[in-house]
């Protein structure tokens, strides 16, 4: 029995409908211009168009690439609001939590996106992006069917994103790019700040999705998220260096440094880097909620940026420099709150007694 299956692109707009076989619904698909369709056809799209529903389970396909630290946790609010979900990760261990609540595992980027209709990626650097996302042979965009939409919420370099959805444009496509703030707890708790940059009207139609992991925030034209994003970062390096700055000067000070960091915190000084990373500095768990090495690499890019803008951000230059030394340090797997270990070496002092006193009262 011959069925049809209607294709819309993101807007709701109805882009074809297909004759399909009920074995190949998703696949090997015969497609018509809608224009060449009998006038009962052609209707039947228009009503259809008329009356398109919200993204929900019931409608959408959700494709995620890159499930370590941050991607693992939303891809998981998507599976746990019902959504089908089809995953690829390079290195398989990290994706097994995902598989074990019910997502498939695809064999590649490609794989993924011809069984999605909206495809997420999360991975470590911009040569990351553009190999899961343009890659000819096994990229997300050749795999995506006209109408779908390829979120990229790494941060990368804002000219990639601008590159990905003309690449997009060009097959009928959207793209989105919409880097994330707020570490691994805000990803557990569904409480990122995300910066989309894009199409207006295609990122409030993925509005369900953002909803699930953050609040959005419309930024611009594509590349503003990431534009948004190095901001942030910028922001977010000198805050980690004033936070451990004050730590080590608090200390030499002969203070309390557990009640000094608690009485500050609801003072001007309080910030959501105290918040995250005060205790766990002073616990000494330097597990990586966001990696040194991909932090250095996001002011990386900060700083080719200023000097492509003609900016002296003084403040930026110092906190990468610092980072750097970790990194040079063999550190850079660990988290960014690891920035006390570059303020200890400068001074020659060492708060670890600290880890073990705090242990002991606990």
């Amino acid at each position: 029995m011959t069925r049809y299956y209607r294709h819309f692109d993101i807007r709701g707009h109805a882009m074809r409908l297909s004759l399909l076989l009920p074995h190949a619904l998703h696949c090997n698909s015969h497609s018509l211009p809608l224009s060449s369709l009998p006038l009962l056809h052609r209707t039947m799209a228009a009503a259809a168009t008329a009356n398109f529903e919200s993204l929900s389970p019931s409608n959408t396909r959700v494709g995620w690439i890159g499930t370590g630290v941050m991607g693992r946790s939303m891809c998981g609010h998507l599976i746990k609001a019902g959504y089908k979900v089809t995953v690829f990760n390079r290195t398989l261990s990290k994706a097994q939590p995902l598989i074990d609540m019910g997502a498939r595992l695809a064999q590649s980027p490609l794989a993924v996106a011809s069984q999605s209709d909206v495809v997420f990626s999360i991975v470590g650097f911009p040569s990351d992006v553009r190999s899961v996302l343009l890659d000819s042979t096994s990229g997300a965009l050749p795999g995506l069917r006209p109408g779908g939409v390829l979120v990229d919420m790494t941060t990368s370099e804002p000219s990639l994103a601008a590159e990905i959805s003309a690449a997009a444009t060009i097959k009928d496509c959207h793209s989105v790019d919409a880097p994330v703030s707020g570490g691994d707890r805000g990803a557990k708790n569904g409480s990122l700040a995300i910066f989309a940059g894009g199409d207006k009207t295609v990122i409030e139609r993925l509005s369900p999705l953002f909803a699930l992991m953050g609040r959005v925030n419309y930024m611009g034209a594509p590349g503003k998220g990431q534009f948004a994003k190095l901001a942030n970062q910028i922001t977010i390096a000198s805050t980690m260096v004033g936070l451990v700055e004050g730590i080590i000067y608090a200390h030499k000070a002969g203070l309390n440094v557990e009640s000094y960091l608690n009485a500050i915190s609801t003072g001007a000084a309080g910030s959501k880097s105290l918040d995250l990373y005060g205790s766990r500095i002073l616990k000494r768990d330097f597990e990586a909620g966001f990696y040194v090495n991909h932090f250095v690499k996001d002011l990386g890019i900060c700083l080719k940026e200023c000097q492509n803008m003609g900016l002296a951000l003084p403040g930026l230059a110092l906190a990468q420099q610092l980072y750097l030394s970790l990194k040079a340090h063999g550190e850079g797997n660990l988290g960014t709150q690891a920035l006390i270990l570059a303020l200890e070496r400068l001074n020659n002092v060492s708060l670890e007694n600290l880890a073990s006193s705090i242990s002991a009262a606990n």
